[in-house]
């Protein structure tokens, strides 16, 4: 399903998506050496609850999981990159983490994700952090009506590859509306010219995101959380864009 926003919806969806950036920058700002990730999952929680919406995932159960997810927020660390369950983990000074959000307000979806190092940083794990933050900017830059999917995901692959990294194609970015995932999927890497072309009042969801040796994927035991086959660092980026007239509108920025 593609679903095309009127501008009453795409108005709702500005809210969604301020308050999802809103919500991880927060977290971001409470998070330190010492937190663990179940405090964050509960922190979430109370804010979405407060907000009156609702979380995409606590139900979440597709294909590729283990039943429902049962959480608020996605936290995945140093070498776990996408699905990250919270479980009872305090995080260590050094640690690489990425938090994923999704929520529901008013019928409207907003998805993003953001990786930063808790503590002292190392200067490879900011620069992993940094590659998909400009692999996001390409492909938004790439975002206007007429384009094809294609161009946004060739935009973020030459990124990627750029800086010497494989690009995995098994999970990317992803339409989004009334439900969190819908049509079209946006790979990470792809050929110009190529997939669905872009209309005023579709939302995207576009998340790079990189293992810095691998592009190959391993599952934990709790079904969910992906982690890089070698162990090595991840990251991971994202944000909920409207394609707009005049090109994209990032719906996920934080309002303070």
């Amino acid at each position: 399903m593609i679903e095309i926003l009127s501008p009453a919806e795409l108005d709702r969806a500005r809210r969604t998506g301020a308050l999802v950036g809103t919500i991880l920058q927060t977290l971001r700002e409470r998070t330190t050496v010492g937190t663990n990730l179940l405090e964050i999952d509960r922190w979430t929680r109370t804010m979405i609850e407060d907000a009156g919406a609702e979380s995409c995932y606590v139900d979440y159960a597709p294909s590729f999981g283990r039943g429902p997810f049962g959480h608020h927020v996605c936290t995945a660390v140093n070498d776990a990159v996408l699905h990250g369950m919270p479980h009872d983990r305090v995080l260590d000074d050094g640690d690489l983490l990425t938090l994923d959000l999704a929520v529901t307000l008013d019928g409207i979806a907003a998805d993003a994700a953001v990786s930063f190092v808790v503590g002292t940083a190392d200067p490879a794990d900011t620069a992993l952090v940094e590659v998909t933050e400009r692999a996001l900017a390409a492909g938004i830059a790439a975002a206007r009506p007429g384009a094809r999917t294609g161009d946004l995901s060739h935009a973020i692959g030459s990124v990627l590859t750029a800086a010497g990294h494989r690009v995995n194609t098994e999970f990317g970015g992803h339409g989004i509306g009334s439900t969190m995932h819908q049509d079209p999927h946006v790979a990470n890497t792809g050929r110009p010219g190529r997939g669905y072309t872009l209309r005023p009042g579709l939302l995207l969801a576009l998340e790079p995101w990189v293992m810095a040796d691998t592009d190959e994927l391993v599952t934990d035991p709790d079904g969910w959380t992906l982690r890089s086959a070698t162990g090595s660092r991840t990251a991971h980026t994202e944000h909920t864009i409207a394609i707009t007239e005049d090109g994209a509108e990032v719906l996920t920025r934080p309002t303070r």
